[in-house]
């Protein structure tokens, strides 16, 4: 693709193009300066000269211009002027005929296309079967427009092709580009969201013991806990670095001590249980369990202050599934499946972007998040 660009460009240089151009006007010249010049009566030279201005007009309007429709009619003009040169004298129109069935696949939409070159390639032959021409030079133009026009209609389907193919390379990059700059904001939000709150957690009670009875010992205990957590943030940042680069994710270890962080900042309960025949998920599935089980938590915290929490990982055929079950706590279920925030919305994202599928709702007894990937 980088080399079809480069080739582009070398035919879009100023000196190139002007060289190209100059041969093409020479081209389509030719023809109509010997109508004129030979003409002898002022009648001859009139029609000589409405006729190359039909042909050199035409064909070059017709390159000239973006517009299919106009361009279509430029081009039709450009025909109707060659098949009149040719038809005063013999050749003099064939350049334009010929620039014509080239350039028609260029500017002019497929069914006007066939439209023109279906008319040159018929009225070429009576023209010069008109004009005196034998039969083996009628067919060996009318061959020759024929010829044109089927290689003009590979050169622009392929190059229609080589422009589709690069315009869908790009729109992947940018897919690309999107889809890792939404994968970077959940792996920021995740580790941010659950260190962050754990942490404003553990100083608002240190505030309040300074604040209330004064009890040192306690904030400062309250402190290192949030210390530790800031901590335990960097690591979970390095973490992710290391999944985003495709290095092991220790799932087992994170799910116990994301287990241990929330039983240590909230006094409640974690109770965890994986699986024995879980297997072993890819890294991208194991990195959706990890941060799903983490967003989970986090919200627990937030909205059911107190709740207890039943952390399951199993296997479910095909699938491994993460189950989250809170007992709702003294806030009661106050998450919603719908969710205004952008943790529940980011876990259903990152389900789906590897083929697997996030529920949350409140139940009977609590606020439930189930997630399946692939085993």
């Amino acid at each position: 693709m980088v080399a079809y660009r480069v080739r582009v460009a070398f035919f879009r240089r100023g000196p190139v193009r002007g060289t190209l151009i100059a041969l093409l006007v020479a081209y389509l010249a030719y023809g109509p300066i010997i109508v004129v010049v030979t003409r002898s009566g002022a009648g001859q030279i009139a029609l000589g000269l409405l006729a190359a201005v039909a042909a050199l007009g035409g064909c070059l309007g017709g390159l000239a211009e973006r517009r299919p429709g106009r361009a279509a009619w430029l081009l039709l003009l450009g025909l109707c002027g060659g098949l009149a040169l040719h038809a005063i004298e013999p050749y003099t129109g064939l350049s334009s005929c010929f620039v014509v069935v080239y350039a028609a696949p260029f500017r002019c939409r497929p069914r006007v296309t066939m439209a023109i070159t279906t008319l040159c390639v018929v009225a070429l032959p009576l023209v010069s079967y008109a004009v005196g021409l034998d039969l083996g030079t009628t067919f060996g133009l009318t061959a020759g427009v024929a010829y044109t026009s089927v290689f003009a209609f590979l050169v622009a389907y392929l190059s229609s092709t080589k422009r589709q193919a690069a315009e869908l390379a790009e729109a992947r990059a940018r897919e690309a580009v999107l889809s890792e700059r939404a994968r970077l904001a959940r792996e920021v939000h995740d580790i941010l969201a659950h260190s962050q709150s754990a942490q404003i957690v553990y100083l608002e009670g240190a505030r309040m013991l300074l604040k209330g009875t004064g009890d040192v010992a306690a904030a400062l205990d309250r402190v290192e806990r949030a210390v530790g957590l800031a901590r335990t943030g960097l690591e979970e940042t390095r973490r992710a670095l290391d999944a985003l680069r495709g290095e092991d994710l220790p799932l087992r270890e994170r799910l116990e001590r994301l287990a241990s962080e929330f039983r240590a900042a909230t006094g409640a309960g974690c109770a965890l249980s994986v699986a024995a025949e879980l297997g072993a998920p890819a890294a991208e599935a194991r990195l959706a369990l990890a941060r799903t089980a983490q967003e989970a938590l986090t919200n627990v915290r937030k909205h059911a202050p107190g709740a207890s929490v039943t952390l399951t990982l199993r296997r479910v055929g095909e699938w491994c599934e993460l189950e989250v079950q809170d007992d709702g706590g003294y806030g009661g279920a106050a998450q919603t499946a719908g969710g205004g925030g952008y943790g529940l919305v980011g876990m259903r994202e990152r389900a789906e972007l590897i083929g697997g599928s996030l529920k949350a709702g409140a139940g009977t007894k609590g606020f439930a998040v189930v997630l399946r990937v692939p085993a």
